[in-house]
């Protein structure tokens, strides 16, 4: 095995680490947080088999390219296996490992960096501005959705949540429509963001290629529930009443739908960060709004501080991109 192919694999557990322990937790946050009770393997098991469904069938229905065509891209646009949009490198550098590297220092931190613009961008910086648009368009639809919802749905459904803890004999019923929820989402985030962990492997995969990287997804996916999520957790568990399973399973099923519409849009990559971050700050703003009488100050800070990061996110990721690049020549 050559150099270059020892960086394509490495890169591949590095980005796959980054990604499901940064991004995953966006999607499966709700869901850790309103389980915290279960073992974690009984979520894992969960989030796993849907996983692994979503990229054996992604494999079978795209002839072997599991990014659903994203990093492909499409026909209509000249696009092809023999000249995909995301090109893979040959030979693969040391520089490769970089991104999927840093990303897992930023993640440390609590930043809620993009993959998709640290990653992504890193292979093709020309569809960067593609990407930022999709991604911002993202942060203000799910914002935007949640404020309506939640003018609709604050007194009649989440004020109850807050003041009457969930009965025993419906905890079930709620179970199990959070895990229907979780499952839809969780299905509609992969689709995106399979991308961003299989831009290191060929575009079109090899079986035996495809059984090993699900077992080490599976692997490094255990880890995250192993671990309850980390430190981008801190932000679900710092918003109002997110623990309530019924709330958890009304915010999945809106960033559900918010990441359906987005998937079946184009098929530009974007950051599901932007997404699940506007989902977040509508939510809270329009909450608190309801419940206070007023702008609570803290609230807007808080809303104000989880954009930041996201710009912030945003600004060292693509900075990252091309120092690395200049320097690597």
């Amino acid at each position: 095995m050559d150099f270059s192919t020892i960086v394509m694999y490495l890169g591949f557990v590095m980005a796959g680490y980054s990604v499901v322990g940064n991004d995953s937790i966006q999607t499966l946050g709700t869901f850790l947080t309103s389980n915290e009770k279960r073992p974690w393997y009984v979520l894992w098991l969960f989030a796993g088999s849907i996983l692994s469904f979503t990229l054996l069938y992604g494999w079978y229905a795209y002839g072997g390219d599991v990014s659903y065509g994203r990093l492909i891209g499409s026909a209509e646009k000249g696009f092809s296996l023999d000249n995909p949009k995301y090109a893979l490198p040959d030979p693969f550098t040391w520089h490769y490992l970089l991104p999927p590297l840093i990303l897992v220092f930023i993640t440390r931190l609590g930043i809620p960096v993009s993959t998709s613009f640290l990653i992504l961008t890193f292979f093709n910086e020309k569809n960067l501005y593609n990407m930022v648009v999709k991604s911002m368009s993202g942060y203000l639809v799910a914002f935007f959705v949640a404020v309506v919802v939640y003018l609709l749905i604050t007194k009649s459904l989440e004020k109850k949540f807050i003041e009457n803890p969930i009965k025993k004999e419906r905890y079930k019923f709620w179970v199990g429509l959070q895990w229907l929820s979780t499952g839809f989402l969780w299905w509609n985030w992969l689709v995106q963001d399979f991308a961003n962990i299989y831009v290191y492997l060929p575009r079109k995969l090899d079986f035996n290629v495809l059984l090993a990287s699900l077992a080490v997804l599976l692997a490094l996916l255990g880890y995250i529930f192993y671990s309850r999520g980390g430190e981008i957790q801190k932000i679900v568990k710092g918003k109002t009443n997110t623990i309530d399973i019924r709330s958890a399973t009304i915010i999945d099923t809106i960033f559900g739908f918010v990441m359906f519409f987005f998937k079946e849009l184009n098929e530009i990559p974007m950051s599901t960060t932007w997404v699940f971050i506007g989902l977040l700050a509508g939510r809270e703003i329009t909450i608190r709004y309801l419940l206070d009488k007023r702008f609570n100050k803290n609230v807007i800070r808080d809303v104000a501080l989880d954009l930041s990061k996201v710009f912030l996110g945003l600004a060292i990721s693509i900075a990252l991109v091309f120092f690395i690049k200049s320097v690597s020549g």
